[in-house]
């Protein structure tokens, strides 16, 4: 621990000023409700009414797959999947039915996790008005802790799940991750027990073996049940006492140890291939001993934390920098600080990326050089301030919206302090005490503990690499001589550029309102500016910080004709990295540092819009960009060659991936037109930016077109003069410079039609999407027709094809509705299974569908009915469920949430058989399939 102490002594220069302690402890939030009983439970409970009338239902345990033996290798895993198959109070799958009965869904709202040191449950989103359903479900965290019954039969039906789970990510870099791991880890228990386990021990372990581990490890002292939610924490708390207070802690108790991770001297390189590996990539670990529990909950982790958190902020930065250029080798790279990937026992510098081409030495050593460079020159004051303040303007807005704060950060933050002894301090506290941070802790102070994280020894990378023709895999040797070759570089430390000049380079002479009206749909204000532009004013107490913008007007890239085709297909890539006037993308993420506000633009075939968001302290800088983003958008050829290069060296890669391979086949299958094809190497190459440049121009040059929505802690009259300068000032004309127009297509074919695709897979698997359609009126009811009936075919997949045929790890189904084109009505679904079941799955999707005529009882319906209710209820208390609600009133003219729980309430089982059978006649059924060619399917 010297180095670790040695970095505390820096971190103490920063303490010294404004704490008389060297080491204070902090207080939890007393908004929490903490306890121990007797046998060793701890609880956590908190009330908290966002969402109102719902709680989160959490058990969390310190125990996960490094606590198996050797012939236990993926039980871990498995025991989490069972929790789901049967326990004392809830037998056979009734605890799943009894979740869906009232509005909590498998998968969404019902869920779990296994990793190697810890293990959480979640019951999620529940429904609190029956004071019996909280009861309920703190009964099944109750079996889940001590009551499953983990029948023989259970067992033997869930092998064939897990198999299928373990197929799904056994492929490309998992499966040479695994082989690295002892590599870079060797002899360590962390480098053998990857949570998935072994298929060996899967499909053979005795039921006995399962039972021990369960007996053995989930026992009070390593358990601690979690609530948070709109529930009474008094009743809650005496039900925990009730419910859990009989569990009895087990004699001679094993003791729970945690498995170390040595260090290591030098630095290790571990080197893999595979050809499903699309791209070449690299992670480097600098190992550093974990802070130690025991200071976890004082200043000086506070100061430890925000250090290492700045350190990220620059670092990424700079690596953004770079690849913003279009010499750039790597296509993405990133450094953070956090666990060394798994283990509980160490931390680690992380630096990671992929790289433009075939070899990674060119990426690897410009992503080291850069840390190298942090390393021995610092960072700059300009860039630290430029962190600071763009940190600081998140937790702000943390702060200000702490009164609408979710149930699930609550519960995370619980599940932090049990699992990793995370402080649980109040927002007020933390606030308090990151503006102290801010003031006092100067750059130097940053630059000392990054020299101190990069050393010598402690170093382990692993190096994913494609096998293909043309690919250099390098060996451990040549990248040791690369590290060393820049090691003795003389690197110049960072220099930057900012821009000082406006952002707008010339504004148009303020308009006017010239009209103002109620919008009774939307209890809004409505104005009619002098340029034509009508403006949507929608205040709201949802969140205290936070207000969301779009513009929107109907009218897309299906009015340009196909010598644009290139340049539309690449036009949602180019404008990810667009400028603005004399700004590039990067100036403009400088400029807006230490702001809240983001802006995008969105253009499809048939509709455009520009959105953003900001807070109210922000919302003049939001209304420049919005003004700018009308007025200057550009592309600078730096930016555009960027992007294109990027993308240039992906999408070849991506040849030997069979998702890739399957999205691919998918879009070819379905559709008609090119341009709803996958992006092609032909047209980055044919892309223009003076296509796409006009493109966007074209889009946005008449502001009459488009209505402007602002929705959030917005004052209708600080707005006005704004939107009078930045809005009304806008270019417009009478003529709309965008028709609306319908290509032929680029909708799923009709008809009924089997698409198979082929290729080679490492570890074969069959790919299927199906899509059944037809045409219906956009209305309300039956948009909740089509999202019922697809709720209530995916809870048939679930039941049958996974848990009784045992041929998928997971599958659902949706239905949904288009408000535009023919066949706008549609059920889908898509999944990787077993191989050789795919004709006995497919056929029984036919034939349920079928059924489905007949057969939908009015308890499914209710079910789904209730998610749905539970759902909606849940989105009306965001800004984003209302923006998008008056999006799409603009696009369609209706209004598609004021009445959503009456139209709910009155669909029957009856309509639900009738749509079915309306689906089925219309006789549109297409099939896609990807299947294994040459590879063996009995794995």
């Amino acid at each position: 621990m010297k180095r670790f102490f040695s970095v505390l002594i820096t971190f103490a220069v920063a303490l010294i000023s404004f704490t008389a302690s060297a080491q204070s402890v902090l207080p939890s939030d007393p908004e929490y409700r903490i306890g121990k009983l007797d046998n060793g439970l701890t609880y956590y409970i908190r009330h908290n009414e966002t969402p109102k009338g719902q709680a989160d239902f959490y058990i969390a345990q310190k125990v996960g797959s490094i606590l198996e033996e050797d012939h236990q290798r993926g039980l871990a895993h498995f025991l989490e999947h069972m929790c789901f198959n049967g326990t004392e109070n809830f037998p056979d799958k009734n605890l799943i039915n009894w979740c869906q009965s009232v509005g909590i869904k498998f998968g969404v709202n019902l869920n779990a996790y296994t990793s190697w040191d810890e293990t959480v449950y979640q019951v999620m989103n529940v429904p609190t008005a029956r004071e019996s359903v909280q009861d309920s479900c703190l009964l099944i965290l109750h079996d889940w802790a001590d009551a499953l019954t983990l029948a023989d039969e259970e067992i033997d039906a869930e092998r064939g799940v897990i198999h299928q789970e373990w197929r799904k990510d056994y492929m490309g870099e998992q499966k040479v991750r695994e082989q690295l791991f002892p590599v870079i880890m060797p002899g360590n228990k962390y480098a053998e027990r990857f949570p998935i386990g072994t298929m060996d021990v899967i499909d053979n372990f005795p039921y006995q073996a399962l039972r021990d581990y369960y007996e053995t490890w989930y026992r009070p002292d390593q358990q601690a049940v979690i609530v948070v939610g709109d529930i009474d924490v008094d009743r809650i708390e005496n039900k925990i006492r009730e419910i859990f207070g009989p569990i009895e802690m087990p004699e001679n108790a094993k003791p729970r140890e945690y498995v170390q991770v040595e260090d290591t001297p030098g630095t290790i390189f571990a080197i893999g291939s595979d050809k499903e590996i699309p791209t070449a990539k690299f992670e480097l670990y600098f190992k550093q001993n974990v802070f130690p529990d025991e200071y976890k909950n004082t200043d000086q982790y506070q100061v430890f934390d925000y250090i290492m958190t700045m350190i990220n902020i620059m670092l990424n930065n700079r690596l953004s920098e770079i690849n913003a250029t279009p010499e750039s080798p790597f296509t993405n790279a990133a450094a953070y600080y956090t666990d060394m990937y798994m283990a509980k026992t160490k931390d680690a510098l992380i630096l990671m990326g992929s790289a433009k081409d075939d070899d990674i030495r060119p990426a690897f050593g410009a992503a080291y050089r850069e840390v190298l460079r942090a390393q021995r020159g610092g960072f700059t004051m300009t860039e630290y301030e430029r962190a600071k303040s763009t940190y600081m303007a998140m937790v702000e807005q943390m702060y200000n919206n702490r009164n609408h704060i979710e149930n699930a950060s609550f519960v995370q933050a619980c599940v932090n302090h049990f699992i990793n002894s995370e402080p649980l301090l109040s927002i007020e506290l933390s606030w308090q005490f990151l503006q102290l941070l801010c003031e006092q802790i100067p750059v130097e102070v940053i630059n000392q503990t990054m020299a101190q994280l990069i050393t010598d020894d402690n170093r382990v990378a692993m190096i994913f690499m494609p096998e293909k023709e043309g690919c250099i895999i390098p060996t451990g040797q040549q990248m040791l001589d690369l590290v060393s070759s820049i090691d003795a570089e003389n690197i110049e430390p960072y220099k930057e550029e900012i821009k000082d000049e406006p952002l707008i380079r010339t504004l148009a002479k303020a308009g006017k309102i010239v009209k103002e009206r109620h919008n009774k749909t939307w209890d809004a204000t409505e104005w009619t500016l002098s340029n034509g532009a009508k403006v949507i004013v929608k205040p709201t107490d949802l969140k205290d910080d936070e207000i969301l913008f779009t513009a929107h007007s109907d009218g897309g890239t299906n009015s340009l004709d196909d010598s644009y085709i290139h340049d539309i297909k690449f036009l949602s890539y180019a404008l990810g990295r667009h400028g603005l006037g004399t700004y590039d993308n990067m100036d403009i993420r400088k400029y807006l540092a230490g702001k809240m506000v983001s802006l995008s633009y969105s253009i499809n075939e048939n509709n455009r819009s520009i959105d953003g968001s900001t807070t109210p302290k922000d919302l003049p800088a939001l209304m420049e960009l919005i003004y700018a983003a009308f007025t200057d958008f550009t592309l600078t050829e730096e930016d555009f060659k960027s992007t294109k290069s990027t993308y240039e060296s992906i999408i070849p890669n991506q040849e030997s991936n069979p998702q890739y391979v399957f999205s691919k086949a998918l879009t070819n299958s379905l559709y008609d037109n090119q341009r709803n094809h996958l992006l092609t190497i032909e047209d980055i190459k044919a892309s223009s930016k003076e296509n796409i440049m006009h493109i966007v121009s074209s889009m946005t040059a008449n502001a009459s077109d488009f209505t402007f929505v602002f929705v959030g802690n917005i004052d209708a009259e600080t707005l006005r003069p704004l939107v009078e300068t930045y809005i009304a000032s806008l270019p417009s004309s009478k003529k709309s410079s965008v028709k609306v127009k319908e290509l032929p297509g680029m909708e799923v074919r009709e008809g009924t039609e089997t698409h198979i695709h082929t290729m080679k897979m490492e570890t074969p698997q069959t790919y299927v999407y199906f899509d059944r359609s037809m045409e219906l009126p956009y209305t309300m009811k039956n948009i909740l027709l089509a999202q019922i009936a697809g709720t209530v075919l995916g809870n048939h997949l679930i039941s049958t094809v996974r848990e009784e045929m045992g041929a998928v790890y997971s599958i659902g189904a949706q239905g949904y509705m288009n408000s535009q084109g023919k066949l706008n009505t549609h059920i889908i679904s898509g999944f990787p299974m077993k191989p050789e079941m795919k004709d006995e799955v497919i056929s029984f999707i036919e034939e349920d569908m079928k059924n489905m005529e007949t057969s939908v009882t009015d308890e499914e319906v209710r079910e789904a009915v209730e998610y749905l209710i539970k759902q909606h209820n849940e989105n009306s208390e965001s800004n984003g469920y209302l923006i998008d609600g008056i999006y799409q009133w603009l696009q369609t003219g209706q209004d598609l949430r004021t009445d959503r729980i009456k139209v709910l309430n009155s669909i029957t089982a009856t309509d639900i058989r009738n749509f079915m059978k309306q689906l089925n006649t219309a006789g549109n059924w297409q099939v896609v399939t990807l299947e294994p060619n040459d590879s063996i399917c009995g794995l």
